[in-house]
């Protein structure tokens, strides 16, 4: 599928269409075009990126690839810019991506991505919406989707904070096996979350240290702002990966003070019965001999032995606080 935005500036006209316009973009140099690629056979993709745009081949087949790191890659007269977006289709806080590139050029913005991208969807309704946001330029439309894209991770990532909290709460009041199951899903998910967004900071870190082709130096603003926007969701990363961790960690200290506990009440049990059960053991031997063999009252007396002797012992353990 090939879905394109015309704009031509001197009319603020917008026409919208498909392949038809890259020809007629080529035709009349006064226009910029947004093309957005997607779902479109490999071989077919690399002769329309390289007739219609000059792209560099090697930066069309990282574009083609189902998984590359994020990376920053400056030609002659563009830029390409190779981000991981979340994927539509991932739900709660599932971490599922796209590889989205980005070519940009003084006249074009081309993205290609491998699946339907929200953040494309809602930069592409905002400039139907207002064709106006072409006056400032595809290098301008660039950071706008790499800002929304960053946007939708922030999002993503914030709805975990109350989770967590919720969490922490249940694990104190009803701890169970669920609520570490969750937490070590929520931990796996940020360690993706986190790989993604250290390659983005440094690819941002990289175009505010360097003029980059087909990025206008007057949009050094726009570019501190995507950065500081993918190292805040980069931040917020390994702060809810190292609260996961802790939780995870409180809840095995939690469950090893559990079972320390039922150890400890255990013991106890076992340290009383001894005594009885050596009394119990010595007098149910019936010896022929035995002294206390005959005696009316060897029964009751050996009852209020064991019963001394077990009172004692919890008397004991009460004073040194083990009960």
């Amino acid at each position: 599928m090939i879905r394109a935005l015309l704009y031509n500036p001197a009319t603020q006209a917008l026409t919208i269409g498909g392949e038809e316009l890259l020809r007629e973009w080529q035709r009349r140099p006064d226009t910029l075009i947004w093309a957005d690629f997607a779902d479109n056979p490999a071989a077919a993709e690399q002769q329309q990126f390289s007739e219609y745009f000059g792209l560099h081949p090697l930066a069309i087949q990282d574009a083609q690839r189902d998984r590359h790191p994020p990376k920053l890659e400056a030609f002659e007269d563009n830029v390409f810019i190779l981000l991981k977006g979340l994927s539509s289709a991932s739900e709660d806080f599932e971490f599922k991506t796209i590889q989205l590139a980005l070519f940009v050029g003084k006249r074009f913005l081309v993205t290609r991505r491998s699946a339907r991208s929200s953040s494309t969807d809602q930069l592409w309704s905002e400039v139907q919406q207002d064709p106006a946001l072409f006056d400032t330029g595809p290098d301008a439309l660039a950071l706008r989707l790499a800002r929304t894209v960053v946007g939708h991770y922030l999002k993503k990532l914030l709805t975990l904070e109350p989770k967590l909290e919720s969490l922490e709460q249940e694990m104190l009041t009803n701890p169970r096996d669920e609520i570490l199951a969750e937490l070590i899903g929520y931990k796996t998910e940020l360690t993706q979350f986190r790989r993604a967004l250290v390659y983005h900071v440094q690819l941002f870190a990289d175009m505010k240290a360097r003029p980059v082709p087909g990025i206008g130096a007057e949009r050094i603003h726009e570019i501190n702002d995507v950065y500081e926007q993918q190292e805040r969701a980069s931040s917020l990363a390994t702060l809810y990966y190292e609260l996961a961790s802790d939780l995870i960690e409180g809840y095995i200290s939690l469950a090893s003070h559990r079972l320390n506990y039922i150890m400890k009440i255990l013991t106890i049990i076992t340290a009383i019965f001894v005594p009885l059960s050596f009394l119990a053991g010595v007098y149910g031997m019936n010896f022929e001999n035995m002294p206390e063999l005959h005696s009316q009252s060897g029964y009751f007396i050996t009852l209020a032995i064991m019963g001394f002797i077990a009172t004692i012992l919890l008397l004991l353990f009460w004073r040194k606080r083990w009960l």
